[in-house]
C-alpha cells in the first residue's frame, strides 16, 4: 500500500512537472519557425529538457565535429523504460544472435545531415517536446533516439549566412540573395563531404563517431529527414526501385505500412506529397540503405525547401512555402513513425529477429589477396563497421575471378583474408562484397558499383563455399630499424607508404626512389621503392631516432642494409635513383570548382596524407604568384569563362617553367585549350538518323548516354612514375560520359576497346564512346608537366586503391 501511494505522488508530481515543461517557442523566445536556431541554441534546449526530466531523456554527446560542436543524442521513452535503458538495449541485440526475447521497438530519428536543409533540426525539437507531452503513450513500449543534427558545421554554416544576407523583413522573391547561397553551402560538412553518402565508408569524422554508437543499437527504424527542391511536394516511403535483393519481403512491406499511416494524416490536411518515385534503397552508404542491411527499416523524407527556401519563399505556382510549414510536415511524419512503431513493436522485433538468421547467399566467403597495407586498410574499415574477418590457411580456392569476371581460383596464403556471410553483419557483407549488385532498374539515384576488392585493389574470390577464418579481427606490425646501416629501404604500392614519405619529408628526411626495379638481400624491389640513405641524411640531427619513430607510427616495414651495391638492377648511386623533393603544393578552390570535388583533395590533404597544401581562392587566384608553388591541383568543375586567354596563359607559362599542374575531371577541357598540349575530349560519331521517341521514353533513351557510376577495367603502364607501386589492371569506378583521346605519349592508365563494365550500369552508346580513352595520363609542356585525370581516384574518399595515382602524380613524376 505504501508503495503504491508513493508512486502515486510520484506521478502526480511528475505529471504536473511535465505540464510546465517549456515548448521550444518558451525557451528560445521566439515561434519555433519564425527564425533559424544556431547549432548552440539547440543544444541547450536538448540539455533543458533532460535537466528537467531526467527519468524520461538521457542526453549524450557522442562525438565533436571538426569545427568542435557537440553530436548529440537523446534518448526518450516511459520512466519505466528510461530506468531499464541498458537492459533493453542488451535484450534488443541478442536478436542478432536468434537469441533474445525484446517488446521494445528502437526508433532512431536523424536530423539535418544536409545542412542547408535546415528545417529537420527545427522539427527535431517540436518532436522530442510533442513525445513528452501530448504523444507520451507511443513511448510505452519505444525508445526514441534522436540526433537533432548530423551535420552542426553544415548547419551553422547556413545558418549564419542566410542571417548575414536575409532581408528585413525576410524576403519572398526568390530572386533575391537570401535565396542564393554561395559557392560554399550549409549541405556538406566541414570538408564538403556528403554525410548521406558516408555512411558505409566512414571518411567522415561525424560518420566514425555515431557508427560506434549506431552498432550499439542497430535500431529497427531509421528515419533520415532531408530537404528537396522549392517546388516539390513532400516525399516519404515507399522508396522507389530499385530496392536491393537482399531487402525482405517484410521491410518492403513495412515502408508500405509507414507510407500509408503518413499518408493518412497528409490527406486529411491536403497536403501533396508522393512515394514511390526517385529516392531508391540500393547504394550503401545512405542513412535509409545502411540501416536496411543491419535489419532496419531505413526511410528517407523529403520536404519541398532546402536552402533556397529560407523563411520563406515563393514558389513556381506561386504559392508561400514557409518554414512554418516545412516544420509541420517533417513534424508530423516524425511522430507518425514513433506511432507505427509503436503499434506494430511485436512485429518488429519478430522480423529483425528473422533477419538474422543465417541466409541462403550465393557466396557464401570473399577470400582476398594481394597488397599487404590495402588489406590492413580494408580490415580497418570492416572493425569499424563491427565485421568478422580473418587470416586463412594456405590453399587454391574456387570461384567467381574478380579481375576476369569468369569462374577461376586463386592460391592463397596466411596473409590472405577471409570475410564470410556466415555471420551477424553477413547481410551488409554480402552488399559491400558482392561482385555485381543486381539492378531491378537502371533508373538509379547514385552509383551502381562500389564492390570493395576493386575499392582496395585486392584480388578476390567469390566462393559458394565457406572458408573457415583464422586470427579473427587481427590488425598486423611493423620491422625494427638498426643503426649504422648504409640505406634503409621499403616497397612503395599504398596510402600507408604515401604517409609514411609525406611524414619525413615534412620532418625533413631525405628520401630517394629507384626508377628500376632491383633487388637486395634476397628481396626484390619494384619501381617507385623507398630508398633512405645514411649518407643523405648525415646533416639531418636525430635522423635514426626520427626514421624509427615515423616507421613505427606507421608500422612501415624497413629492410634494413649495409651495402648500396644492389644484385640486380641500378646501384643507390645511380641517376636513375633520384631523390625525391619536397613539393609546395597548391589547390584552386571557390567558383567555379566543385565544392565537392574540392573538398576531397582538402580532405586528403589534412587527414588522410597529412601533408601541408595552400588552398587558393578563385576570386584572387589571378593575383597569386605561382611561382610559389611547385605542384597546383584544379579540381573537377565549370571552367569555361574562368580560363580565359590570360589565365590560361599564365597557368602554362608557369607549367612551360617547371611547374606541374594536376588537372581533374572537366578542369582538363579547359588546360586542353593551350595549343601545346595533345589532349582531346573524344567525339559522339553516332550519326544514325533515328525514329522519334515517344515522349514516355526519353528518360529512359538518356540513360544510354549516361553512367551511374560503374566499374571499369583498365590498362596500366606501371613502368611511368604515375603508375609505380600498381599492377598491369586497374579498376576503375567512373561517373561520367565525358571521354578522352590517348595522348600522343604518357598514356599511364586507358580503357582498350572491351568497354563492358565489369560492375554497374552504363548505357550503351556510352560504352561506344569509352572505347580507346584515357583514364590517367602525363603530358610534358616545357619544363613542367600536366597530369591528367579523366577518372576521380578520391571520389568520396573511398576507393582506396585510385589514391596512390593522386599522390604518385605529387611525389613520383617529376
Amino acid at each position: 500500500m505504501k508503495k503504491a501511494l508513493q508512486f502515486a505522488i510520484l506521478f502526480f508530481f511528475l505529471s504536473v512537472h511535465s505540464q510546465k515543461l517549456k515548448s521550444p517557442s518558451t525557451f528560445l523566445g521566439y515561434e519555433l519557425g519564425s527564425q533559424f536556431s544556431r547549432h548552440h541554441e539547440v543544444v541547450d534546449y536538448y540539455k533543458y529538457l533532460s535537466e528537467e526530466v531526467p527519468n524520461q531523456i538521457k542526453l549524450i554527446t557522442y562525438g565533436k565535429t571538426n569545427e568542435r560542436r557537440p553530436l548529440l543524442l537523446a534518448y526518450v521513452s516511459s520512466p519505466e523504460n528510461m530506468a531499464n535503458l541498458e537492459n533493453i538495449r542488451k535484450e534488443h541485440l541478442l536478436a542478432t544472435e536468434g537469441n533474445g526475447n525484446s517488446s521494445k521497438a528502437i526508433v532512431w530519428l536523424s536530423y539535418n545531415v544536409h545542412g542547408n536543409e535546415s528545417v529537420g533540426t527545427e522539427a527535431s525539437m517540436q518532436t522530442i517536446y510533442e513525445l513528452l507531452t501530448t504523444k507520451k503513450d507511443f513511448l510505452k513500449n519505444t525508445i526514441v533516439i534522436i540526433d537533432p543534427c548530423i551535420n552542426p558545421d553544415g548547419r551553422d554554416r547556413y545558418v549564419n549566412w542566410y542571417q548575414q544576407f536575409k532581408n528585413a523583413p525576410h524576403q519572398l522573391d526568390p530572386d533575391s540573395k537570401e535565396h542564393h547561397e554561395g559557392w560554399l553551402t550549409g549541405r556538406s560538412n566541414h570538408y564538403m563531404f556528403d554525410l548521406n553518402r558516408d555512411w558505409a565508408w566512414l571518411t567522415q569524422k561525424e560518420s566514425q563517431q555515431r557508427i560506434k554508437i549506431f552498432n550499439q543499437w542497430l535500431p529497427h527504424i531509421h528515419a533520415d529527414f532531408h530537404e528537396q527542391g522549392v517546388d516539390n511536394p513532400y516525399f516519404f516511403a515507399p522508396a522507389a526501385e530499385p530496392y536491393h535483393e537482399v531487402i525482405t519481403k517484410f521491410q518492403r512491406d513495412f515502408q508500405v505500412t509507414i507510407g500509408k499511416n503518413h499518408a493518412k494524416y497528409f490527406d486529411a490536411n491536403g497536403w501533396s506529397y508522393f512515394t514511390k518515385e526517385v529516392f531508391d534503397l540500393f547504394y550503401p552508404s545512405y542513412g535509409d540503405t545502411y540501416p536496411t542491411y543491419n535489419g532496419g527499416i531505413g526511410l528517407t523524407y523529403e520536404q519541398g525547401g532546402s536552402g533556397r527556401a529560407g523563411l520563406s519563399v515563393t514558389t513556381g505556382t506561386g504559392d508561400t512555402l514557409t518554414l512554418r510549414d516545412r516544420l509541420s510536415h517533417h513534424l508530423t511524419t516524425g511522430l507518425s513513425t514513433v506511432e507505427v512503431s509503436s503499434k506494430n513493436a511485436e512485429k518488429l522485433n519478430e522480423e529483425f529477429r528473422k533477419f538474422y538468421r543465417n541466409k541462403n547467399f550465393k557466396y557464401k566467403s570473399y577470400v582476398l589477396s594481394g597488397n599487404e597495407d590495402n588489406i590492413e586498410a580494408l580490415k580497418n574499415l570492416l572493425a569499424k563497421h563491427e565485421i568478422q574477418f580473418g587470416n586463412v590457411e594456405k590453399g587454391v580456392v574456387k570461384g567467381y575471378d574478380y579481375k576476369t569476371g569468369n569462374t577461376g581460383s586463386m592460391a592463397i596464403s596466411e596473409n590472405s583474408m577471409v570475410v564470410s556471410t556466415n555471420q551477424p553483419k553477413g547481410t551488409l557483407v554480402k552488399v559491400l562484397f558482392e561482385p555485381k549488385a543486381k539492378l531491378s532498374d537502371s533508373l538509379t539515384y547514385d552509383i551502381t558499383a562500389w564492390s570493395l576488392p576493386y575499392a582496395y585493389g585486392l584480388k578476390a574470390i567469390a566462393s559458394p563455399n565457406l572458408v573457415e577464418a583464422q586470427n579473427q579481427n587481427e590488425i598486423g606490425s611493423f620491422a625494427k630499424i638498426e643503426a649504422n646501416r648504409y640505406a634503409y629501404v621499403t616497397d612503395w604500392n599504398s596510402m600507408k607508404d604515401a604517409r609514411f614519405l609525406a611524414d619525413l619529408l615534412k620532418k625533413g628526411i631525405r628520401v630517394r626512389k629507384t626508377n628500376h626495379p632491383f633487388s637486395m638481400n634476397g628481396k626484390f624491389f619494384e619501381r617507385g621503392s623507398l630508398i633512405i640513405t645514411s649518407e643523405d641524411n648525415k646533416n639531418k640531427n636525430g635522423f635514426l631516432s626520427i626514421l624509427k619513430e615515423v616507421s613505427k607510427t606507421h608500422k612501415k616495414e624497413i629492410t634494413n642494409t649495409s651495402s648500396g651495391f644492389v644484385e640486380s638492377g641500378k646501384d643507390f648511386g645511380s641517376s636513375t635513383v633520384e631523390m625525391i623533393e619536397k613539393p609546395t603544393i597548391a589547390v584552386l578552390s571557390g567558383s567555379p570548382t566543385s565544392t565537392y570535388r574540392f573538398g576531397e583533395i582538402w580532405h586528403f590533404f589534412e587527414q588522410q596524407l597529412v601533408y601541408p597544401v595552400s588552398v587558393l581562392g578563385s576570386d584572387y587566384f589571378k593575383s597569386i604568384d605561382l611561382n610559389k608553388y611547385t605542384i597546383l591541383i584544379v579540381p573537377d568543375g565549370n571552367y569555361e569563362t574562368f580560363f580565359n586567354e590570360k589565365q590560361l596563359k599564365k597557368l602554362t607559362d608557369w607549367v612551360r617553367n617547371g611547374g606541374k599542374l594536376i588537372s581533374m575531371g572537366s578542369a582538363i577541357q579547359a588546360i586542353g585549350m593551350e595549343k601545346g598540349l595533345s589532349i582531346k575530349v573524344k567525339e559522339n560519331k553516332d550519326s544514325t538518323n533515328r525514329a522519334p521517341k515517344l515522349h514516355k521514353n526519353i528518360q529512359r533513351e538518356r540513360i544510354k548516354n549516361a553512367i551511374t557510376g560503374a566499374i571499369f577495367k583498365t590498362k596500366v603502364d606501371n613502368t611511368h612514375p604515375l603508375a609505380y607501386g600498381y599492377d598491369t589492371d586497374y579498376f576503375t569506378l567512373k561517373l561520367g560520359s565525358t571521354s578522352y583521346d590517348y595522348l600522343k605519349s604518357g598514356n599511364v592508365a586507358f580503357i582498350e576497346n572491351n568497354t563492358k563494365p565489369i560492375s554497374g550500369f552504363a548505357g550503351s552508346k556510352t560504352q561506344k564512346k569509352l572505347r580507346n580513352s584515357l583514364v590517367f595520363g602525363v603530358e610534358s609542356l616545357g619544363k613542367g608537366q600536366v597530369i591528367y585525370m579523366a577518372d576521380n581516384p578520391l571520389f568520396r574518399g573511398f576507393w582506396e586503391n585510385g589514391k596512390l595515382f593522386f599522390v604518385n602524380a605529387l611525389f613520383m613524376v617529376d
